[in-house]
């Protein structure tokens, strides 16, 4: 079974057993949570789209705090001795889809 949710603001195509890393959801390391806000699934080919659909998708929490690479904002302007450096790392939280039921 296949389902098309919706995390954080961001879209996410799972199954049961896949690991992804979301942006960062409240929770401890070993919790479990469920995410309602399921767009699509698909079933041997039984596709339902929309307010049709009544899956929840399960997942559990396997590290509650990763950190992406670091990206740097660096803003400069020409012969005035204008110069600024911004860098930050996204936050992210590393699931496994446990069931979509």
């Amino acid at each position: 079974m296949l389902a098309v949710v919706k995390i954080a603001g961001q879209q996410f195509k799972v199954k049961a057993g896949d690991s992804l890393y979301v942006p960062h959801i409240e929770g401890k390391t070993g919790d479990s949570v469920e995410f309602a806000d399921v767009l699509m699934t698909d079933n041997d080919g039984n596709v339902v789209l929309g307010t049709d659909v009544q899956a929840v998708v399960k997942a559990e929490i396997i590290s509650d705090l990763v950190k992406g690479e670091k990206v740097i904002a660096f803003k400069m302007k020409r012969r005035k001795g204008f110069r600024k450096k911004h860098g930050h790392r996204t936050q992210y939280t590393h699931i496994k889809v446990t069931a979509i039921a």
